[in-house]
């Protein structure tokens, strides 16, 4: 397996918040302090910076949505971003494991 860099944690977050379902800003932000159990709280200016990159990279895409009370730009995880999430969650996989084999031999 080629080598990967791994995700910040910010970027994992999002990357796995959109592997569910699209979704927008306001939405994103209050799932990844869900998924982070609290612990991630990601300004707007963060956020939008990091899905910046993650749309440049083709990570994921924009796309528009009807909302009733304006229009909102959702954003929804592409095959190329699944690829790279699925690869940093196989390689923190391994990690743990190995750390759990060590931890046995103590």
């Amino acid at each position: 397996m080629r080598h990967v860099e791994p995700l910040s944690e910010p970027v994992f977050l999002i990357l796995t918040s959109l592997a569910e379902v699209p979704r927008h800003g306001y939405a994103l932000l209050k799932d990844v302090e869900e998924l982070s159990q609290g612990r991630v709280r990601l300004s707007t200016g963060t956020l939008y910076g990091a899905l910046r990159r993650l749309v440049e990279s083709k990570w994921i895409e924009r796309f528009d949505t009807d909302d009733t009370s304006r229009d909102k730009q959702s954003y929804r995880l592409t095959k190329t971003g699944r690829t790279a999430l699925a690869a940093d969650v196989e390689r923190m996989r391994n990690l743990s494991r190995a750390a759990g084999a060590r931890l046995r031999e103590v």
